[in-house]
């Protein structure tokens, strides 16, 4: 199980994982994953522009995480977590580089490459990452929209994740 929020959870943490060995079809396969998980904690389907942006944001940001491993790390990512405790969803993914991840100088908007990480420095409430098995964990966190049910009214009527 992943490290609880910072102040603590105020419900109980669900987590899922999904094993991603090399390249070929890992952000697809993330980004199903991740929409799956969406869909078991009510962020989706999305009922209001307000949910419907935020899960949008939160695919985006996986898919960029799950890319920079792909083009950065040998081997590509090991593995993507989801961890929802009913006020902040945290994603993290695991690869087997220890060089951690920085935001490049802007290139301009028109030039290819090098945009992920500024699209999650954006998106994110918080991000960063963490050494991990001789690798790292880069990770993210964004806290629940305000149109999904409060974590206690949540916690009632989900089921584990």
């Amino acid at each position: 199980m992943d490290r609880p929020a910072n102040g603590g959870p105020p419900g109980r943490e669900r987590t899922r994982r999904l094993a991603l060995e090399g390249r070929d079809g890992a952000v697809r396969r993330s980004r199903e994953f991740s929409r799956r998980a969406l869909v078991s904690w009510h962020w989706l389907p999305a009922v209001d522009a307000v949910r419907r942006a935020a899960a949008e944001d939160v695919l985006l940001m996986v898919s960029e995480l799950v890319a920079n491993a792909c083009l950065h790390a040998r081997g590509g990512p090991r593995e993507l977590r989801l961890s929802w405790n009913g006020a902040r969803l945290r994603v993290e993914v695991a690869d087997d580089s220890p060089v951690p991840p920085r935001l490049r100088p802007s290139a301009g908007p028109g030039r290819p490459g090098g945009h992920g990480l500024r699209v999650v420095d954006r998106l994110a409430r918080a991000w960063g990452s963490l050494p991990e098995d001789g690798g790292k964990s880069v990770w993210l966190e964004v806290a629940r929209p305000s149109a999904l049910p409060s974590a206690r009214r949540a916690g009632q009527r989900e089921r584990p994740g």
